[in-house]
Parts: C-alpha cells; sequence; structure tokens
C-alpha cells in the first residue's frame, strides 16, 4: 500500500470535495486541521504548502515520478487524483472534457457564489458592527438561484452534473449544493436537483468525507475571533 497521502482540511464545503474524494478513491490519508476559525490558515508551515492561505490542501509523498509533491486548490486536487488513480475523471477525451469543464464551473461560479451569498445572507448581518446589506444579499441570493437552475437542466438530461458517469465533478458541486437552504433557495422547482443531492449524498464515501471531524463544524456568525480572521484579517 502506498503512503498515505497528507490532507490539510477543515470541515466546509470546500474541504469536503478533497475529503469526499480520498474515501472515493479509497486513498489512505492522515488528516491535519486547519482551523480557519483560529489562523492556521496564515502559519508559515501551512503557506509553504498553500501560499494562497486556503484550504483544503494535500501533499502525497508518492507524486510524479515517486517523489513528493504538494497541490492547493480544491480543482487541482481533484484533477491530480483524477489522473493518479485513472477514475472519475472521465472514460474518454469527450467525457474528460465534459468532467472538467463543469468542474472549472463550479470552481468559478457554484463555490463563490454560494460563499458569497452564505456570507452576506447569514455572517455580515451577524458581525459587529452588522452589514445587513440588501442589494448583497439579493444579488448572490439571486445568482445562486440561477445557477442551481443551471443544474436542474443539466441533471434532467444526465444522471450526474457532467453525463452518465459519477465523476470528480459531482464531488466538487455536492457539497455547497447540500447547504442550499442556508442559501435560502428552494428545491420545489429543482426536481432534478433534488434527485441528485439524495444520489450523490448516500453514496457511503461521501458519507463518510462529510463526516469527518464534522463536531468541529462551528457557527461563525457567533464567534467574533473567527470573523475577525476570516472576514477581516488581510491576506
Amino acid at each position: 500500500m502506498s503512503a498515505p497521502i497528507d490532507l490539510y482540511f477543515w470541515p466546509t464545503p470546500n474541504g469536503w470535495k478533497v475529503s469526499i474524494a480520498l474515501e472515493e478513491f479509497g486513498l489512505p490519508y492522515t488528516t491535519h486541521l486547519v482551523n480557519i476559525g483560529k489562523g492556521d490558515q496564515f502559519k508559515p508551515d501551512f503557506l509553504a504548502i498553500s501560499p494562497n492561505n486556503r484550504m483544503p490542501a494535500i501533499t502525497d509523498p508518492d507524486g510524479p515520478d515517486g517523489a513528493p509533491i504538494s497541490i492547493f486548490e480544491s480543482g487541482a486536487i481533484l484533477q491530480y487524483l483524477a489522473r493518479k488513480t485513472g477514475k472519475f475523471g472521465g472514460a474518454t477525451e469527450r467525457d474528460r472534457i465534459a468532467v472538467d469543464q463543469w468542474l472549472m464551473w463550479q470552481m468559478g461560479g457554484l463555490g463563490p457564489m454560494a460563499g458569497q451569498a452564505h456570507h452576506f445572507l447569514k455572517y455580515a448581518p451577524a458581525m459587529d458592527p452588522p452589514n445587513d446589506l440588501p442589494y448583497a444579499k439579493n444579488r448572490y441570493r439571486t445568482e445562486v438561484a440561477r445557477l442551481y437552475g443551471v443544474m436542474d437542466k443539466q441533471l434532467a438530461r444526465h444522471e450526474y452534473i457532467a453525463g452518465s458517469d459519477y465523476s470528480i465533478a459531482d464531488m466538487a458541486c455536492w457539497g455547497w449544493a447540500s447547504l442550499w437552504e442556508g442559501q435560502q433557495q428552494t428545491l420545489d422547482d429543482k426536481p432534478h436537483l433534488a434527485r441528485w443531492l439524495d444520489q450523490v449524498g448516500t453514496r457511503p464515501a461521501v458519507l463518510r468525507g462529510r463526516a469527518l471531524h464534522a463536531e468541529l463544524r462551528g457557527d461563525f456568525a457567533k464567534d467574533r475571533g473567527a470573523q475577525d480572521q476570516l472576514f477581516s484579517k488581510p491576506s
């Protein structure tokens, strides 16, 4: 068995992408917690691995040509693991293109927009002083609704987000989409998205990846110190 991959992680939608992927790929890993509410992401040892002070990140002791490699950015990690194992990245070149484009859609659209929705709907109004901004709340709530509409239309034609096969694109999207209620969304008019959420969410590997240190998930809306680390500290 290969040496375990080092996973630098905190239980958030971005962290779940890689914890779920490692479970799906069946790769051994060791978890190193990066408490983003306490500022661990700014520590020099972590910045040497992830210079953008964001988790998740990994170090694979058995990287290309057998040499260790560290990787940051969740999408890049997913693509690397798919290439490393030959799984979940698309069986043909057309399949790989479909997986890559939906993965990039998540990285550039769903993740950032859902994250902003969470920020302005939940965290900003609870800050000191409160930042209850109706324009920002409506802007991101509406954009997330549009993106979920895009997903629903795609999933009306395909079992999974990139086609007929489960892929790293599903792993990337599921964590954020699973929090639709906190983004003030509805699934009443998105039956295909609802079906997909249930289908992916009952996969054993997804359940294990989502449960990794789930007890550490806190409410940053009530934690002033965490807010300072996450929303005020310069990068």
